[in-house]
Protein backbone atom coordinates (compact mmCIF):
# COMPACT_ATOMS: atom_id res chain seq x y z
CA UNK A 1 0.00 0.00 0.00
CA UNK A 2 1.15 3.25 -1.21
CA UNK A 3 1.05 6.09 1.73
CA UNK A 4 -1.93 9.08 1.09
CA UNK A 5 -0.44 12.26 -0.22
CA UNK A 6 -1.21 15.06 1.50
CA UNK A 7 -3.47 17.29 -0.09
CA UNK A 8 -3.55 21.50 0.60
CA UNK A 9 -5.93 23.80 -0.02
CA UNK A 10 -4.75 25.79 -3.27
CA UNK A 11 -4.89 28.97 -1.27
CA UNK A 12 -2.72 28.14 2.08
CA UNK A 13 0.77 27.23 1.40
CA UNK A 14 2.94 24.59 3.53
CA UNK A 15 4.17 25.96 7.16
CA UNK A 16 7.78 24.09 6.28
CA UNK A 17 7.63 26.12 3.32
CA UNK A 18 8.52 29.68 4.44
CA UNK A 19 11.16 31.07 6.55
CA UNK A 20 9.85 31.96 10.48
CA UNK A 21 9.01 35.59 10.99
CA UNK A 22 11.76 37.21 13.21
CA UNK A 23 10.70 39.34 16.56
CA UNK A 24 11.42 42.51 16.77
CA UNK A 25 13.79 44.16 19.98
CA UNK A 26 11.17 46.56 21.14
CA UNK A 27 13.47 48.49 23.16
CA UNK A 28 15.79 48.89 20.29
CA UNK A 29 12.71 49.88 17.96
CA UNK A 30 12.23 52.81 20.39
CA UNK A 31 15.88 53.74 20.11
CA UNK A 32 16.83 53.60 16.95
CA UNK A 33 15.19 54.28 13.10
CA UNK A 34 16.31 54.07 9.27
CA UNK A 35 17.00 56.12 7.16
CA UNK A 36 15.92 56.13 3.52
CA UNK A 37 19.28 55.16 2.68
CA UNK A 38 19.42 52.18 5.08
CA UNK A 39 21.43 53.52 7.57
CA UNK A 40 20.39 53.48 11.44
CA UNK A 41 20.31 56.93 13.12
CA UNK A 42 19.91 56.73 17.34
CA UNK A 43 19.65 59.78 19.32
CA UNK A 44 22.72 60.53 21.90
CA UNK A 45 23.66 60.02 24.90
CA UNK A 46 24.21 62.50 28.41
CA UNK A 47 21.21 64.63 27.27
CA UNK A 48 19.02 63.88 30.19
CA UNK A 49 20.15 65.16 33.69
CA UNK A 50 23.01 67.58 35.16
CA UNK A 51 22.82 69.92 32.15
CA UNK A 52 23.80 72.89 34.03
CA UNK A 53 26.58 71.82 33.96
CA UNK A 54 27.23 71.87 29.86
CA UNK A 55 28.07 74.17 27.73
CA UNK A 56 25.19 75.81 25.76
CA UNK A 57 27.21 74.24 22.54
CA UNK A 58 27.88 71.22 24.16
CA UNK A 59 23.71 70.65 24.74
CA UNK A 60 23.34 71.79 21.12
CA UNK A 61 25.19 69.05 19.37
CA UNK A 62 23.88 66.98 21.44
CA UNK A 63 20.46 67.45 20.76
CA UNK A 64 20.78 66.31 17.11
CA UNK A 65 20.84 62.48 16.11
CA UNK A 66 23.52 61.04 14.63
CA UNK A 67 24.44 57.33 12.72
CA UNK A 68 25.54 53.96 14.10
CA UNK A 69 28.84 53.32 14.12
CA UNK A 70 30.03 50.75 11.60
CA UNK A 71 30.75 48.20 14.45
CA UNK A 72 27.71 47.99 16.14
CA UNK A 73 25.43 48.51 12.90
CA UNK A 74 24.88 44.33 12.18
CA UNK A 75 24.56 44.25 16.04
CA UNK A 76 21.74 47.00 15.59
CA UNK A 77 20.53 45.94 12.33
CA UNK A 78 19.02 42.21 13.63
CA UNK A 79 17.16 44.02 16.43
CA UNK A 80 14.95 45.95 14.11
CA UNK A 81 14.79 43.75 10.55
CA UNK A 82 11.45 45.28 9.76
CA UNK A 83 12.33 49.30 10.30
Amino acid sequence: MRPMARRFPPDQTRKRDKMPKLKTHTGAAKRFSKTGTGKIKRGQTKTRHILTSKKQKTKRKLGKSVLVSDGDYLKVARMIPYA
